[in-house]
């Protein structure tokens, strides 16, 4: 059997500029390389390449489709902080949850949502 090593999420975007800028300023996350059309950007283990396709329907027209990605941290309460600060949209409030998990979710620039949990 073969190990999984890495996730790295693709993303349809619209706006390639506009949502590198989203990652980068809104969500902390950093460049690593881009190629025409691509931006790769990470955060610890989360990984993302953005791809631009302006012709692409948004995902904010998806409603429940749009989810992507529950990404397991080490404070919730820190990155909410950090996130109310860089003026992320939240879908959820930061809430403990009776499955144990201390959670929060956002909205992106493209209208992807992300679920961001802490074991409790």
């Amino acid at each position: 059997m073969s190990d999984f090593t890495n996730v790295r999420f693709t993303l349809a975007v619209l706006d390639l500029a506009s949502s590198t800028n989203y990652y980068t300023s809104v969500l902390g996350l950093t460049i690593d390389f881009t190629a025409p059309g691509w931006t790769f950007l990470s955060r610890g283990s989360f990984r993302v390449m953005l791809g631009e396709c302006v012709d692409a329907m948004p995902p904010s027209k998806l409603g429940d489709h749009s989810w992507f990605a529950y990404v397991t941290v080490s404070d919730a309460s820190i990155l909410f902080a950090e996130y109310q600060t860089s003026g992320a949209e939240f879908t959820q409030a930061l809430s403990d949850k009776p499955w144990d998990m201390r959670e929060f979710g956002i909205r992106t620039i493209d209208g992807h949502r992300i679920m961001f949990g802490q074991e409790l």
